[in-house]
């Protein structure tokens, strides 16, 4: 009894812990700690319920999404009267873009929550945004949407968006870059290659050419975030005319 006593009392000190760093986090108290600690269960972790099923923070992120989405779109809404609805939805895009989520998980350090087995260095870059989305989704089904509401206002809405500077943001630079050149009658192409580098994960190397000239090259972990980052270097070389011309 006393062995089961102590694996008992280090268990709920454990979860004591985690909830007190789940209130600094959101400002509030967790009612059930459990969605919490689905919210930053890695599924490289391999974890399974009793049923089988696959137990991490996947289906959280699944409804995060959407929820967010919500929020944010009553939060325009509201603040832009005068908006029609595509630009409502060209907002929104930029505001719930993986860059920015990633921005606000990571400075939010939300992967020091998760027990994953490995070190930080291994999660993927999108991890920080994925357990953002996540623990929305936690609040959500533990204190509700108004709690929820409030909590996006608090730790994502006012210390990160500003609507006059978004009003101005590019969403896409190969988007803006295409109708660019499609408007201007300019050829262009996106021409990946072979580029291994040095890492042992693998990388995606996109050319840019404009009337067969290199105007960009980017690197990533994909090919459409490759292509971007070239479209976007290849941007700024051609600003003043994009601008003029769009």
């Amino acid at each position: 009894m006393r062995i089961i006593d102590r694996i008992s009392f280090s268990r709920n000190k454990e979860d004591d812990i985690f909830a007190k760093r789940i209130k600094n986090l959101t400002g509030y108290k967790a009612r059930n700690i459990s969605f919490y600690k689905k919210a930053f269960t890695h599924k490289s972790a391999n974890k399974f319920d009793t049923d089988g099923n696959r137990d991490n923070y996947e289906r959280l992120e699944f409804l995060g999404d959407s929820l967010l989405d919500a929020s944010i779109t009553s939060f325009l809404f509201h603040n832009l009267p005068n908006s029609k609805e595509g630009e409502l939805t060209q907002m929104r895009s930029k505001i719930v873009s993986r860059e920015h989520l990633n921005e606000v998980g990571r400075d939010l350090d939300l992967i020091s929550f998760s027990k994953k087995p490995t070190s930080k260095r291994k999660y993927s870059y999108n991890a920080h945004g994925d357990f953002f989305e996540a623990l929305i989704a936690a609040i959500f089904l533990d204190r509700g949407y108004i709690i929820m509401d409030k909590f996006i206002k608090n730790k994502f809405i006012n210390p990160y968006v500003d609507l006059d500077k978004l009003l101005g943001k590019i969403s896409s630079y190969k988007s803006l870059f295409i109708e660019w050149c499609q408007k201007n009658q300019k050829q262009y192409k996106y021409q990946s290659f072979d580029d291994s580098g040095n890492s042992n994960t693998k990388h995606f190397g996109v050319k840019l050419l404009i009337e067969n000239k290199l105007v960009g090259k980017g690197r990533a972990t994909s090919k459409k975030k490759a292509e971007e980052i070239a479209s976007r270097r290849a941007y700024y070389k051609f600003q003043n005319q994009i601008r003029s011309n769009l």
